[in-house]
């Protein structure tokens, strides 16, 4: 499994315009074939900053991801805003476990 953690950073006036994007683009992430997991999250100490989460099964699914039309979608609907990927990693792991 793979899990991706990224960071965006949005500028004044750009949340807004974002907002339909990004709510298009979890959608049909989380409706992908290897997608476990797809999120975006506002940060409560800096709204300025987004957190995305995601889950997929491998490499594979996460290669196909980069290759959809909703991807390409999601790029152009930003492409005009102040919004910036200031971080993204990928983490190879197992399964997990429940913490408590």
């Amino acid at each position: 499994m793979l899990i991706v953690l990224a960071k965006a950073k949005v500028g004044a006036g750009a949340m807004e315009p974002a907002r339909a994007a990004i709510a298009d683009m979890v959608a049909a992430s989380n409706a992908e074939p290897g997608c476990i997991a797809y999120a975006f999250t506002q940060d409560v100490l800096d709204p300025s900053v987004l957190h995305i989460v995601e889950k997929w099964v491998d490499e594979a699914a996460l290669a196909a991801h980069f290759a959809t039309p909703h991807m390409a979608a999601f790029g152009a609907a930003i492409s005009g805003l102040d919004f910036q990927v200031i971080e993204a990693l990928k983490f190879h792991t197992d399964e997990g476990a429940p913490v408590m």
